[in-house]
């Protein structure tokens, strides 16, 4: 799915439509910011410049967010706020902000393959260490930002059918005869990995850290699966707008989303007693920005993120702050649940990634017909 490209001109507090359009092309991997895009990574035109005669002669700044598909909503509102606050503090600076998003993991291999990220806004750890790795993200990147580089968190949760005709209340309705699932893929995206991690993490704490009976749960729940789609928006099109499935697995927010926004009257969301943390680290990518120039406005686009105002914007898409006094004012849409992080019950994203979703790992052993 592709979206058309918007892009917004900032002149003291007014936006507007600008129709400039521009194209990234890297390695066979095209980041289209006109009309058409890709079908693994959409694109869309998110901020804004200021008017260059206002304030005589311009720094021209142009960024680009490599994100994960489902954050899009997000960034498309955090975009211009950004850029309204940087101009405000460098009325001599143009700003543009440039999105590109799909599978968090497609994502952070297009910039490891030399996509020019300035930033990259992922939902899983591993997808920044893989950028570390290749030495374009500093080594020191969790420690450059509050809460390990971490603004705000999620959970997975269930969207199923209006007043749930399937009676789906926790993980262990999963695995019922007739029941139908759609997830995202685990091979490939943050979204799936979270899911199956998710329901990994729930049978080691039904059944008493049995790894046994814990995988058998999870093969019965795979055995369901009708779905697995190449990224979690993706996923959430084929529930709500096909019709497929009788429950999404998906992170909270985008969940909500689909309850609020685009299925709005179809679908209502579960919340299970149990599940999984997920994260969305921030990293700048030094490698581009030290060569462009951009490292500071980079650093400051990220930083914003835990402004008052970015972190109650993510409470309104349902994203849960990693400011605690903004999650505290949010509790009526973001309410309490029990969670585990992955890296504490099944170790590092190295480990996680090699045990996991490696070419015959513990997901290909437990899934019937598991995705490549």
């Amino acid at each position: 799915m592709t979206t058309s490209p918007k892009s917004y001109s900032l002149n003291k507090t007014h936006f507007f439509k600008n129709k400039t359009l521009s194209a990234l092309s890297i390695a066979g991997v095209a980041v289209t910011l006109g009309l058409a895009g890709c079908s693994n990574n959409e694109t869309a035109d998110a901020a804004a410049s200021a008017d260059p005669a206002a304030s005589g002669e311009a720094q021209n700044i142009e960024l680009l967010n490599v994100s994960y598909d489902v954050a899009r909503d997000f960034y498309k509102d955090y975009n211009p706020m950004f850029v309204e606050h940087y101009q405000a503090e460098n009325p001599n600076a143009n700003i543009n902000i440039k999105q590109s998003h799909g599978g968090s993991s497609k994502q952070a291999l297009s910039v490891a393959n030399g996509l020019q990220a300035d930033v990259a806004t992922m939902n899983q750890g591993s997808d920044i260490e893989l950028l570390q790795k290749e030495g374009l993200v500093a080594d020191d990147w969790e420690q450059q930002f509050p809460d390990n580089a971490v603004p705000f968190t999620s959970t997975i949760v269930f969207l199923v059918r209006k007043d749930n005709p399937k009676n789906i209340n926790d993980w262990e309705d999963l695995t019922k005869d007739g029941v139908e699932i759609v997830m995202a893929n685990p091979k490939v995206t943050g979204n799936g990995r979270y899911a199956f991690l998710g329901a990994y993490g729930y049978g080691l704490h039904a059944f008493d850290n049995n790894e046994d009976n814990a995988q058998n749960y999870v093969r019965d729940m795979l055995k369901n699966v009708k779905v697995y789609e190449n990224g979690g928006r993706a996923a959430t099109t084929t529930f709500v707008q096909r019709g497929i499935g009788d429950v999404l697995v998906t992170f909270e927010n985008e969940a909500n989303l689909a309850a609020t926004k685009f299925g709005q009257g179809q679908v209502d969301i579960v919340y299970p007693n149990y599940s999984i943390k997920s994260e969305s680290p921030v990293a700048i990518v030094n490698a581009v920005t030290e060569k462009k120039g951009t490292t500071d406005a980079a650093k400051a686009y990220l930083d914003y993120l835990w402004s008052e105002p970015a972190q109650q914007l993510a409470a309104n898409l349902y994203l849960r702050p990693s400011v605690q006094s903004v999650l505290d004012k949010n509790g009526d849409k973001l309410p309490p649940i029990e969670t585990f992080r992955p890296n504490d019950t099944f170790g590092s994203w190295d480990e996680i990634m090699s045990n996991f979703f490696s070419d015959n790992g513990v997901f290909d052993q437990l899934a019937v017909n598991a995705p490549q």
